[in-house]
């Protein structure tokens, strides 16, 4: 009868030993390119807060929004991007 789990073998030294220092070297430059990206973030320009909002309460002060009339009036048709475009026929003959 065979026994139910077999016994490893220890291996070789040395080739575990290359084994662990690659997977260290693995682990080091995995945490050199996250430490790097984490740096390049950390350089990005910050805009604060309650700038970006002064911002954009300006824009949508200042832009004419067509989508709504309520607030800047009815729009004219011409003017209106949002309107259906007027088209003189179905085809063009050249």
């Amino acid at each position: 009868m065979s026994p139910a789990y077999a016994i490893r073998a220890g291996g070789d030294p040395v080739q575990l030993k290359k084994n662990k220092q690659s997977m260290n070297e693995l682990k080091l430059r995995r945490l050199t390119e996250l430490n790097l990206r984490l740096r390049e973030d950390l350089e990005r320009p910050r805009v604060k807060l309650s700038e970006a909002a002064m911002g954009l309460i300006n824009y949508t002060n200042t832009t004419k929004d067509f989508m709504v009339p309520q607030i800047w009036g009815s729009v004219e048709k011409r003017e209106d991007p949002y309107a259906p475009q007027q088209t003189k026929g179905c085809c063009t003959v050249m």
